[in-house]
């Protein structure tokens, strides 16, 4: 019932052109433009102005943004409401959308328990990067996103989303075998500072995420390899090619030899899961089944997780 329309403005706000934009909305360029242009001339007010080979919004727009994004939560909480009137438990499709480890380790656990307690739930799980996650969340094709936060991501005070912590996660070293690190008790991820880095491409999340650890600890690594499967990752770490940092709670290739190091002296990088659901939708009851399952299965967690 809200105007498929103020979507469409959301994602060009977030991405800065109408192609971007098009592509999360599964539509062409030319119709989201038309789009855009009828709702202009529906407002009687300019919507967009060019600004080099992207476009930005008019103070109008953004006026217009801000009802859309309470009209869209207050769509979410009216929909929510109406299901406890017919007395409605946990049903339809809940949609995960998760990235890496955090959806290895935590969603499809949450997914098995919920199809023991709420039977009537349609699982699904899509894995992809962190700010692909929230364009599906926005564009109503996930319900619930479990994602590593980087800058990538929306701020946690976009009103578009309501989005809260579930754990933090330690990362670990991973060296190989031979590695004088080994049979230290007390490792700081400066040690490596001089060492070859096998890191993932540029661009994505955990890319970002190494970069920052190393740079919170005096260092810029020098990356040797680009690996973006745990599996060439270890399997170069351990033939002596580099080191890495893995998630304390990555399952890495058993037929690769290396060595899980935890870092004892501070500082200890960490990264931060988060679930994020549209705003108001929170409040649904199989998203609210969801949130609680996930929460549930994180405390699950904590002994895992703790530092050192």
């Amino acid at each position: 019932m809200i105007d498929r329309r103020l979507r469409v403005l959301a994602a060009i706000a977030r991405h800065g052109t109408v192609t971007a934009a098009a592509e999360i909305c599964r539509m062409t360029t030319s119709s989201a433009s038309h789009q855009m242009q009828a709702l202009s001339r529906e407002l009687g007010v300019t919507l967009l102005e060019p600004d080099g080979r992207r476009v930005r919004l008019t103070a109008a727009a953004r006026t217009l943004l801000v009802h859309g994004e309470t009209l869209t939560a207050q769509w979410e909480r009216a929909q929510a409401e109406l299901a406890a009137h017919r007395g409605e438990d946990a049903v339809g499709a809940l949609r995960f959308c998760g990235f890496s480890t955090a959806a290895a380790a935590v969603v499809p656990e949450v997914m098995g328990r919920l199809r023991d307690t709420h039977p009537a739930l349609r699982l699904s799980l899509r894995e992809c990067e962190p700010s692909r996650a929230f364009d599906l969340l926005a564009a109503g094709e996930t319900d619930i996103v479990v994602v590593v936060a980087t800058s990538s991501i929306p701020p946690v005070s976009d009103p578009a989303f309501d989005q809260r912590t579930l754990f933090d996660e330690p990362l670990d070293l991973l060296v190989g075998p031979e590695h004088p690190l080994v049979d230290r008790p007390d490792v700081a991820l400066r040690d490596l500072a001089a060492d070859p880095w096998i890191c993932s491409s540029p661009g994505r999340a955990y890319h970002q995420l190494v970069m920052t650890a190393c740079a919170g600890a005096g260092f810029a690594p020098e990356i040797a390899h680009h690996a973006d499967e745990w599996d060439t990752g270890a399997a170069l770490v351990s033939r002596g090619f580099g080191v890495s940092l893995v998630p304390r709670l990555a399952d890495l290739p058993t037929r690769h030899d290396t060595r899980r190091l935890r870092i004892g002296t501070p500082p200890v990088p960490i990264r931060r899961a988060i679930a994020g659901v549209r705003a108001g939708a929170q409040y649904q009851p199989a998203v609210a089944a969801g949130l609680d399952m996930l929460r549930e299965v994180c405390r699950s967690l904590e002994g895992r997780l703790a530092p050192g």
